[in-house]
C-alpha cells in the first residue's frame, strides 16, 4: 500500500468533501481516503499494483472536482487587489440594485427614469442588466452547483444555483408578460433576490477564505523556518543555491546569523546554534565537528561547514509538516456525526423545497409565493456551517499543537486526550533528563579507575541507552580514547555484552547476573547505592563481578509542577521503570508520584499498560520512545518525549519535540477546549438549520414572522461566519491557560 496527498480544487462546502470522500472510498484499489475541506486536499492510501496517480486524479475528476497534483505546500488564497476591487464594485452595485428595486417601497426618493410606475420598461431592463452582471460574477457558483448535481454530489452551490436560476427565470417570464400583456406584473419581479443571494455568497466566501488562511498560519510558520537559499562549497569555491538545488552529500556553509538550510552533520568548525523551535531549549547549543544540525536552526556566532544528509521531504521540518497535515486529514470520531448529516442534508433540503413548492400551489398560495418560498428554503439551508464545525476546529488545534512542540499524528487524539484519567511515565529520559553522571564507583579489581571506565565507556559508546552517555561523557572529559570492541550485543532490559582483548565484558543490572548465573556477593553494596538515588551498573569480566557503578540522573526542572497539576485534575500518575525500586521511590517522592512499578522489562511494561486498560482506565503512556515502544503502542495514547531528529517514531501517537512535560498538560487542555468548541459549533449549526428552514417554509407566517431569499442568504452567511469566529477563539487557548 502507498499513501499520497492530492491538492483538490473546486470544494466549497462539506457536501463537496463528503461526496468526494465517499466516491473515492468506493473505488477498487483504494484502501482508505480522507478529504479535508479546510486544507483542500485528499489523503489516499491505495494499492500501487492496481492504481497509479493519474488514475487517482481521474477518479477526482469523475467526482466533479480537479486534482492539482501532489500536495507539496500549504497554499494561501492570495487576495489580489483586483479581487478586492471587484468586491467593492459589486457592493456598490448591490446597494444600487436594492435602491432601484425596493427604494420606492420605503418611500426613498425615486430615480424618475427608473420609476416602476412611470417608466416600467426602464425599470425592468435596469434590473435585468444588473442581474445578468451578478450572474456573470457568480458564474463559478452556478457552474459548480449544476456540475455537482450532474455528478450526483449536490452541495451548497447546488442549492444556490437552483434557487437563483428559479428566481431569475420566473422574473424573466414575468418581465416578458409585463412587456406584452400585463403591466401590473412589473411588481412581480425578483431579479434582486437572485443578485443579492450571489453577492452574499461571494462576500461570505471571501471572509471564509481569509479565516481559513488564519487556521493554517501556525503550520505555515514551520515551513518558513528554513531559509530560501544557502551557500554550498564546490571544489573549494562558495556557490549560492536554492534549497531545491542542494543534494545529499553537498558541503553547506553557515556563517554567523544565518540559518541552517538542511539537516546534516558538521565536518568543520564550531558554533552555538539556536534549536528552540524544535527542542524548546532556549539556550544556544554548542556544536562542533561530528554533531548533527537541524534545518532552521540559527547560527549565532561561528563558521561551520556541514554535510547535507536529510533534504527536501526527508528534513525534520518537512516531516513535522507532513505529520501535521496527515493528522488534520484523519477524522476524529465526533466528525462522523456531522459527516452523516451533511451527506444527506443537501438532497433532503432539495426535497423539502420541492414539497413546499407543491404544497403552496395545492393550498392556492399562487405561483409567486410558491417560487419565492422554494428559493428561500434552498438558500437559507447552510451545510457549510455544519461541515466546517469539526474540520476547522481540528486544523486550528493541530496548528496550535505544532507551534507549541506537540506533534499529533491522528486527529482522534485531540478528541481522546481529554478522556485520559491515568498517565504512566517512564523514568529515565522522561521524568528525568536522561543526562546521567557517574556518582560512585565500587571497584573490586586491581584495574585502576580510568582503565575500568575506559573499558565500560568503549562498550557503552555503541549503546543507545541514556546510561551510556554518562560513560562516553567521562571519556571525552578525560580525553580517553575508545577501545576496539567485538561481538557487541544488546540484551533488552538487562544490559549489554561485548569483548575487549578476548575478555568477555557484561554491563547491566542484577537481572543480567541471574540470566548468566553469576553469583552476586555485593547485594548490600547495590542497596546502599540505590538508597542514595543511583541507577546500578554491574561490571562483569569473564563471569566475575569486578565493579559496581552508581549513576545519577537529573530530574526534569518542571516535572514536580506537572505531576502536581495532573494530580489536582484527578489524573492518576504512575512511574513505570526498569530501574530498581529504591531509586524509583526516591525520584517518585521528590516529584509527587505515589504509585511505582519498578524492575520491569520492556515487554512487562506493555503488559502493565494492558492490565491498567482492563480496569477501564483511559491510559496515556509517556516514554522516551526506545525501550518504551511496546508500551507506547498498546496504550490509548502513546506520548514520546524526544528531540526533533527522531520525530518519525512509529510507536507513539504524540511526539513532544520540545522535550517539555508541560506539553502534556497543554495537549489535554487543547483537547478539552477543542471538543467543547466542536460541540458548540455543531449545536449552533444544527440549531440554525432547525430554526431557519421552518421559518423559510412559512410555518411562522401566521404570527407575522417570515423571510425572503435576500434575508435567507444573509442569514446563511452569518451562520458560517459565526462558526468560523467561534473556532478561531481556539488560537488563544494556551494564552488563557
Amino acid at each position: 500500500m502507498k499513501k499520497i496527498i492530492l491538492s483538490i480544487d473546486g470544494m466549497t462546502c462539506s457536501a463537496c468533501s463528503n461526496g468526494l470522500e465517499k466516491y473515492l472510498n468506493k473505488q477498487k484499489g483504494i484502501k482508505e481516503a480522507h478529504v479535508n475541506l479546510v486544507m483542500a486536499n485528499a489523503s489516499i492510501e491505495y494499492d500501487e499494483q492496481i492504481l497509479n496517480i493519474p488514475m487517482l486524479e481521474e477518479f477526482v475528476k469523475q467526482a466533479g472536482f480537479k486534482s492539482l497534483g501532489e500536495f507539496k505546500e500549504i497554499k494561501f488564497e492570495k487576495k489580489s487587489k483586483l479581487e478586492k476591487i471587484k468586491l467593492i464594485i459589486f457592493t456598490i452595485l448591490a446597494i444600487l440594485l436594492m435602491y432601484v428595486s425596493m427604494g420606492h417601497m420605503i418611500n426613498l426618493p425615486a430615480i424618475e427614469i427608473l420609476n416602476p410606475h412611470t417608466h416600467a420598461t426602464n425599470y425592468m431592463v435596469c434590473l435585468l442588466v444588473l442581474t445578468i452582471v451578478f450572474l456573470i460574477y457568480g458564474f463559478d457558483i452556478l457552474k459548480n452547483g449544476y456540475k455537482n448535481l450532474i455528478h450526483k454530489t449536490p452541495n451548497m452551490d447546488t442549492l444556490v444555483a437552483i434557487g437563483v436560476m428559479a428566481s431569475f427565470i420566473y422574473s424573466l417570464y414575468n418581465m416578458y408578460m409585463a412587456l406584452t400583456a400585463n403591466k401590473h406584473l412589473v411588481m412581480n419581479l425578483y431579479f434582486e433576490s437572485a443578485s443579492i443571494v450571489i453577492y452574499f455568497i461571494k462576500l461570505g466566501r471571501y471572509i471564509d477564505s481569509i479565516s481559513k488562511d488564519k487556521t493554517k498560519e501556525a503550520i505555515q510558520k514551520l515551513v518558513k523556518i528554513t531559509p530560501n537559499s544557502a551557500v554550498i562549497k564546490v571544489d573549494g569555491i562558495e556557490k549560492q543555491v536554492t534549497l531545491d538545488e542542494i543534494n545529499k552529500g553537498d558541503i553547506v556553509i553557515a556563517k554567523p546569523g544565518e540559518k541552517i538550510a538542511v539537516d546534516g552533520e558538521i565536518i568543520d568548525g564550531k558554533a552555538h546554534l539556536d534549536e528552540s523551535f524544535i527542542t524548546g531549549e532556549s539556550k544556544p547549543q554548542a556544536k562542533e565537528k561530528g554533531d548533527k544540525v537541524i534545518a532552521g536552526s540559527i547560527n549565532y556566532d561561528g563558521y561551520i561547514e556541514y554535510k547535507a544528509e536529510r533534504i527536501g521531504k526527508e528534513s525534520t521540518i518537512s516531516e513535522i509538516v507532513r505529520l501535521v497535515v496527515e493528522a488534520s486529514n484523519t477524522k476524529a470520531p465526533i466528525a462522523k456525526i456531522a459527516d452523516k448529516v451533511s451527506g444527506i442534508f443537501v438532497p433532503l433540503v432539495i426535497i423539502i423545497a420541492i414539497i413546499t413548492f407543491i404544497a403552496y400551489l395545492i393550498l392556492g398560495q399562487g405561483i409567486e409565493n410558491a417560487i419565492t418560498t422554494f428559493v428561500t428554503v434552498l438558500v437559507v439551508a447552510c451545510p457549510c456551517s455544519l461541515g466546517l464545525a469539526t474540520p476547522l476546529a481540528i486544523v486550528v488545534s493541530e496548528g496550535l499543537c505544532a507551534s507549541n512542540g506537540i506533534l499529533v499524528k491522528k486527529s482522534e487524539i485531540l478528541e481522546n486526550a481529554q478522556k485520559v484519567n491515568t498517565i504512566v511515565f517512564d523514568k529515565t529520559g522522561t521524568l528525568t533528563y536522561g543526562k546521567l553522571k557517574i556518582s560512585k564507583i565500587i571497584n573490586y579489581s586491581n584495574t585502576n579507575q580510568d582503565k575500568l571506565l575506559q573499558t565500560v565507556g568503549s562498550i557503552e559508546a555503541k549503546s543507545t541507552h541514556p546510561i551510556g552517555k554518562a560513560f562516553t561523557d567521562y571519556l571525552e572529559e578525560n580525553k580517553l580514547p575508545i577501545l576496539e570492541i567485538t561481538d557487541f550485543e544488546n540484551i533488552a532490559g538487562l544490559g549489554i555484552k561485548a569483548k575487549i582483548e578476548n575478555d568477555e565484558i557484561l554491563l547491566g543490572n542484577s537481572k543480567m547476573l541471574a540470566k548468566y548465573e553469576i553469583q552476586n556477593k555485593y547485594v548490600d553494596d547495590e542497596k546502599t547505592l540505590a538508597e542514595e538515588g543511583n541507577s546500578i551498573v554491574y561490571v562483569v569480566k569473564n563471569k566475575e563481578i569486578i565493579a559496581i557503578i552508581g549513576i545519577n540522573d537529573v530530574i526534569r526542572e518542571n516535572a514536580k509542577e506537572v505531576i502536581a497539576t495532573l494530580n489536582n485534575n484527578k489524573i492518576q500518575t504512575i512511574m513505570l521503570t526498569g530501574d530498581n525500586k529504591e531509586t524509583a521511590q526516591r525520584i517518585a517522592k521528590d516529584i509527587g508520584i505515589s504509585q511505582i512499578i519498578a524492575n520491569v522489562l520492556p515487554n512487562q511494561k506493555a503488559e502493565t499498560i494492558k492490565n491498567l486498560k482492563k480496569e477501564n482506565r483511559f491510559v496515556m503512556m509517556c516514554g522516551d520512545g526506545i525501550n518504551d515502544s511496546p508500551a507506547l503502542t498498546v496504550s490509548d495514547i502513546g506520548v514520546s518525549v524526544n528531540t526533533g531528529t527522531d520525530i518519525a517514531m512509529d510507536s507513539s501517537s504524540v511526539i513532544l519535540t520540545k522535550n517539555d512535560l508541560t506539553s502534556i498538560i497543554n495537549l489535554i487542555n487543547i483537547s478539552k477546549k477543542t471538543i467543547r468548541n466542536i460541540k458548540q459549533n455543531l449545536f449552533w449549526a444544527f440549531f440554525y438549520n432547525f430554526l431557519m428552514i421552518p421559518i423559510a417554509i412559512g410555518i411562522l407566517k401566521p404570527i407575522g414572522i417570515s423571510i425572503n431569499p435576500m434575508i435567507a442568504s444573509l442569514a446563511m452567511v452569518l451562520s458560517s461566519i459565526t462558526v468560523i469566529l467561534n473556532t478561531l477563539r481556539l488560537r488563544n487557548i494556551l494564552k488563557k491557560a
